[in-house]
């Protein structure tokens, strides 16, 4: 069968490149660009008006002044710095690279596989590692580890700034040993903390918490990824269980979650009403800027994918009762790094009444990508989709908060003050007079 769309990330086997004009390959450095480049003018297919073909001489240029010194020694890690700036350059955040360590770690993801872990998902901030995820019943969960904690040492070394890289604390996991964390926990004076590694699933799931306001329960999801094939399922299962528990409304928590597999968050965003979303991409074997262009239907209801046309009708029927699973008073939590197929959600929870809180999202919600391989063992990830609604009409790129809320770090760290769902909370509970109580 035809290999599925996503909106972030799927590995996939290089097509043949694309041959540049200029000199044979002569080291590490130039083998990697040359095979980044060929992908950029072959595979490309996104919104950047960039000419990409001027931006890869440019950067050639720059490559050949880097390496002149170093000759066929000129290692992979000049390559992918001469290819992350390239990038940058066509001002499109799906496209992008990722070391042997970044793809590992993907990898790892998708397949489901188990390996060494604390439990803990961690993201750089100006003052450390900040917890965003902690698996339930991990280590880290057993020690006492809470989202929104702040690792200022990891092994005695600081972890601040630039030094704080979440891809060195997984290097760490991977060697199965204990890790020492020097932890900040709001209103708690710093704390060291030895945290063993188990054997756990590299992927994250929806963890389902509970505020009280005056009206009722608010069940609050955080929702980490949507990369494993069985996100949407994860997803409905924790929603059986807030509407079990009595949930009154409801805040899905997508900050820090980065996106993953289309069908999982279209099946997962049509809790609240019919989903429908349109992919085009050029047909293989040809530079996208010349093949023809296929369309390619993701659909769903009830959490469940659904044919197109299904959808379609049920959208166009006018007066028709098109509630979902869920049909309360609802939230999403955005923040800046809520990209791609996390967007997507968000943009259907919207359509459907949810309100957006936090602040615009990462902006590459228009668009998809594949991962392929890159000879350093790393990945690229290139804009191979373009989004469509059920008009015909692109999706806009980010997602605008109807309440905007800045983060503030040191509020969240020090003083335990969540205020983006603080303040989700506070228009919920203004819903809730008028809300329809779930089952």
């Amino acid at each position: 069968m035809p290999p599925l769309r996503f909106a972030a990330p799927l590995l996939r086997g290089l097509l043949a490149g694309l041959t540049l004009s200029g000199p044979a390959l002569a080291s590490p450095a130039t083998d990697l660009f040359q095979k980044a480049s060929s992908l950029l003018l072959g595979e490309y297919y996104g919104w950047s008006t960039t000419d990409r073909p001027a931006l890869v001489q440019q950067y050639r240029t720059v490559l050949d002044a880097r390496c002149a010194p170093l000759g066929d020694t000129c290692d992979y890690s000049e390559g992918r710095a001469v290819v992350k700036d390239m990038l940058a350059q066509l001002h499109d955040e799906h496209t992008g690279i990722r070391d042997a360590e970044g793809a590992e770690r993907l990898r790892e993801v998708q397949e489901d596989l188990t390996v060494p872990r604390t439990g803990l998902r961690v993201t750089r901030t100006p003052l450390g590692l900040l917890v965003v995820g902690v698996l339930p019943g991990s280590p880290a969960d057993t020690a006492g580890l809470h989202r929104f904690d702040l690792v200022t040492q990891v092994n005695g070394s600081v972890t601040a700034g630039d030094s704080a890289d979440p891809i060195a604390f997984v290097r760490l996991e991977r060697q199965g040993n204990p890790v020492t964390l020097r932890v900040q926990q709001p209103g708690q004076p710093p704390r060291d903390l030895n945290v063993p590694t188990a054997p756990l699933k590299a992927r994250d799931v929806p963890v389902l918490g509970w505020r009280d306001v005056p009206g009722g329960r608010v069940a609050v999801i955080q929702y980490p990824t949507f990369l494993p094939g069985d996100s949407a399922d994860l997803f409905r299962r924790a929603l059986a269980q807030a509407q079990a528990g009595g949930a009154a409304a409801l805040v899905v928590d997508l900050r820090a979650n980065g996106g993953g597999r289309l069908d999982q968050c279209v099946q997962a965003a049509s809790v609240f009403r019919p989903a429908y979303y349109q992919a085009r991409t050029p047909q293989p074997g040809r530079p996208a800027d010349t093949a023809p262009v296929t369309s390619t239907e993701y659909a769903a209801y009830d959490g469940q994918a659904m044919p197109g046309s299904s959808v379609r009708h049920l959208l166009d029927r006018p007066g028709g009762d098109l509630r979902g699973l869920w049909h309360g008073p609802a939230a999403v939590l955005i923040d800046a790094s809520t990209a791609s197929c996390a967007e997507v959600f968000g943009y259907f929870a919207h359509q459907a009444g949810a309100l957006l809180v936090g602040e615009p999202s990462r902006g590459v919600m228009n668009s998809g990508v594949y991962f392929y391989p890159l000879p350093d063992h790393g990945v690229m990830s290139v804009t191979s989709l373009r989004a469509y609604d059920l008009g015909g009409n692109p999706l806009p790129d980010h997602l605008q908060p109807d309440l905007p809320v800045t983060p503030d770090l040191e509020a969240l760290t020090v003083r335990g003050e969540d205020r983006q769902l603080q303040a989700a909370l506070a228009a919920l509970q203004g819903r809730l007079g008028t809300a329809v109580r779930q089952p």
